[in-house]
């Protein structure tokens, strides 16, 4: 399956001082991983800034749609994406 065709996701990621850090990523379990390692591959934003917490993740078709919606998120307010990640978490089955 070419990347073109694969779900992409996006996700936040809040760090110990409660900024939160949005990305996209084919693959969030290895991204969080190489975030929290503040190896090579970490976002040099999150670097230090652990430890960090998932906090959101949203599924998206394609990577046109994952990179506008990354834009979308990103021009929110922090009161915005708090909101956005609490609302998600209430639609969660336990």
């Amino acid at each position: 399956m070419s990347n073109a065709e694969q779900a992409w996701f996006l996700y936040m990621v809040r760090t110990a001082k409660g900024v939160l850090y949005t990305g996209v990523t084919l693959d969030v379990a290895r991204r969080f991983a190489e975030h929290q390692s503040s190896g090579p591959k970490a976002a040099k934003a999150l670097k230090g800034k652990g430890p960090l917490s998932l906090v959101y993740v949203e599924q998206l078709e394609s990577k046109v749609a994952a990179y506008q919606r990354e834009y979308a998120v990103k021009k929110l307010s922090k009161a915005q994406k708090e909101r956005l990640i609490v609302e998600a978490s209430d639609c969660r089955v336990v």
